[in-house]
């Protein structure tokens, strides 16, 4: 079947490509670059002649709290709107575990529209809300610097390979319509402090990653278990000692979720707000 695959050049896209081409499918990676873009609505009518299923993997350019809003608001209509004239099947989206309850997050706000306007379309939908990725806990670090250390709250969370979520979120594009939410994350729990003080000592990063009550994460306070699926959730098979020994981690330049990227910004507006 033919399945378009919007962020299809990104970190998750550009794996899901490769795995749906693999399985003999017309796998189409659709980003600005190879001229489609869901905010103009440039080229998603050629794009999506004749697909069965659409991925949005996409994410926002910015994450201040109204332009990521926008991004997702206006991406997300214009698929919707070109997918039903195109009667497509299903609309696949990629979301985050605990988006629900993070509402005091502009981030997660952008993606509780996000996930609404999709829920409420005519067009048949799965919506996958992932865990944290291990590509990103050096990433985590480099934006949760208070002076010279690393602060980041001693919370659970789930993290996987992003070759797990790439795997999952193809399983699920190429089934029928969920009509709902499911949930993926990696086989092992951890604390978000204790593993990112693993990830840095694999790659002899001196940085100390001290635990942080206050530590907030997208501008939203945390709880025990927000960044934990349920009991019902997809699991990924690779363990993070075993994802150490593969190439992926040898990378350690790998950007973190944009939740993360907005949490430093918010942090340092309060902390001037404070002064």
């Amino acid at each position: 079947m033919k399945i378009v695959v919007i962020g299809g050049t990104g970190l998750i896209g550009s794996k899901l490509v490769s795995k749906l081409r693999e399985q003999k499918h017309e796998a189409v990676a659709a980003s600005p670059d190879s001229g489609v873009n869901t905010v103009t609505g440039e080229g998603l009518a050629e794009v999506l002649k004749g697909a069965s299923v659409v991925v949005d993997v996409s994410n926002s350019p910015s994450w201040e709290d109204a332009a990521v809003l926008k991004f997702f608001e206006t991406s997300t209509r214009n698929l919707l709107t070109h997918e039903a004239a195109a009667r497509v099947g299903q609309h696949v989206a990629l979301s985050v575990v605990g988006t629900q309850q993070l509402a005091e997050s502009g981030y997660f706000r952008a993606k509780i529209a996000q996930e609404k306007l999709i829920r409420e379309s005519s067009i048949p939908y799965s919506i996958v809300q992932a865990t944290q990725f291990f590509e990103f806990l050096k990433g985590l670090a480099d934006i949760s610097m208070v002076g010279e250390k690393v602060h980041l709250p001693h919370v659970l969370f789930q993290p996987m390979a992003a070759d797990d979520v790439a795997t999952a979120v193809g399983r699920v594009a190429v089934g029928q319509p969920l009509n709902g939410i499911v949930e993926i994350g990696g086989p092992e729990q951890f604390r978000v402090d204790e593993l990112v003080r693993r990830r840095l000592v694999s790659l002899k990063d001196p940085r100390e990653v001290v635990p942080d009550p206050n530590a907030r994460y997208s501008g939203a306070k945390l709880s025990e278990k927000t960044l934990v699926p349920g009991k019902n959730a997809r699991l990924g098979e690779t363990r993070f000692e075993t994802w150490l020994t593969q190439p992926a981690a040898q990378i350690p330049s790998a950007h973190p979720q944009p939740t993360a990227v907005a949490a430093v910004a918010k942090e340092k507006e309060s902390r001037k707000k404070a002064s």
